[in-house]
């Protein structure tokens, strides 16, 4: 089975590039970053070969799992899993961001 294509949102791959800077520029070194990122892709292969793996949410299709302290949120369409945002799982809930963004 080759499994769904992984398709990145605008603010997904945003999400992702804030935080690798955040700790990047935290720590003074990448590593840290070179093993999150490691995690996530990770975590989207094993999304991508089951879908339905990560926690419904309120929304038709959208799916949440969690690595580390990051949740990694995803639409199934056909043939493609869309990252919609990467969440700081210690970020306030009823941040403007979230809900900008899931009020479609």
């Amino acid at each position: 089975m080759a499994g769904y294509k992984i398709v990145w949102s605008k603010w997904a791959r945003s999400d992702l590039i804030e935080i690798l800077e955040f700790y990047i520029n935290r720590n003074g070194t990448a590593t840290y970053s070179k093993k999150l990122n490691s995690k996530i892709k990770h975590s989207l292969k094993v999304i991508s070969k089951n879908p339905k793996i990560g926690v419904e949410t309120d929304f038709e299709n959208v799916r949440a799992i969690i690595t580390g302290d990051y949740q990694i949120i995803y639409e199934i369409l056909e043939g493609v899993i869309l990252v919609s945002m990467i969440w700081d799982c210690r970020r306030n809930p009823n941040s403007k961001k979230l809900g900008l963004r899931i009020n479609r």
